[in-house]
């Protein structure tokens, strides 16, 4: 169920501290666009697609490109365009009728790669495309009862399966390497959550924050919204803008490499 809009009163938020996400862009037609993309977490996520490929043997950057844009479509386009409908949580004007153009043609294009893929890796791929749309289908319309929806079941669907999958895509198998990885991008994915989970409910589900905290030494704080946000956003950009660091990183090194010895 949407967030309903919260009428401003003395000491409450002002309009533009009311916006739904850090990201958020102003209300309008590519605004709009940019908000439900949620470019941070996008960004965020197909890192681990690039982390993932750079752990192969041999980099091929072709996969590469394939693989990231198929998530890119899932992730960033379809799972979020979902979102949007099932609720509403980032206010959006955008029509239910484009937003499920963008479910559909987003899994669309994935799922197309996903068999293009399969036709060089191998049978390998096929279980995951299927486990791919089941996941994000069911965390997004929080199917089986929200069992998926939950911060394990985002960490496993938008931390390990990309970078899982990602692997396997270059090299047709999985060993430890890629599950220990995949572990990590699961911790990583999972403090996102732990975080993000607060700071939506500050900004889109919160009328007023009202206290203080006293020191040891006797200092009296009040607490506010924004006390209390910023720590929690401050931790996702840097998570968000470190981890895009590290896999371009990754990425450059690996074909420098590629480019090198060739």
């Amino acid at each position: 169920m949407a967030d309903e809009p919260v009428a401003d009163e003395p000491g409450e938020r002002g309009a533009e501290e009311g916006r739904p996400a850090f990201y958020a862009a102003r209300p309008g037609r590519w605004g709009d666009w940019w908000t439900i993309l949620h470019p941070p977490y996008t960004a965020w996520h197909l890192s681990y697609v690039a982390i993932g490929a750079s752990l192969a043997p041999h980099l091929d950057g072709t996969r590469l490109a394939a693989t990231t844009l198929a998530f890119f479509s899932a992730v960033g386009v379809s799972a979020h365009a979902l979102d949007e409908l099932c609720g509403r949580p980032l206010r959006t004007q955008i029509p239910d009728a484009a937003l499920k153009a963008a479910v559909g043609g987003g899994l669309g294009v994935a799922v197309v790669l996903g068999v293009a893929g399969a036709s060089r890796v191998g049978l390998v791929l096929v279980p995951f495309i299927v486990v791919g749309p089941v996941l994000l289908v069911a965390y997004n319309a929080e199917l089986f009862g929200g069992f998926v929806h939950t911060n394990a079941g985002f960490a496993l669907s938008w931390g390990t399966f990309p970078l899982v999958t990602a692997y396997v895509a270059q090299t047709g198998r999985l060993n430890a390497v890629a599950v220990l990885a995949g572990g990590a991008a699961f911790a990583f994915s999972y403090a996102q959550r732990s975080l993000s989970t607060p700071a939506r409910t500050l900004r889109r589900r919160t009328r007023r924050v009202d206290g203080s905290i006293e020191l040891a030494d006797g200092t009296v704080r009040t607490l506010d919204e924004q006390v209390l946000l910023a720590p929690l956003e401050q931790a996702l950009r840097a998570l968000s803008w470190g981890m895009v660091s590290l896999a371009t990183a990754l990425v450059v090194k690996r074909l420098g490499w590629k480019a090198e010895a060739s």
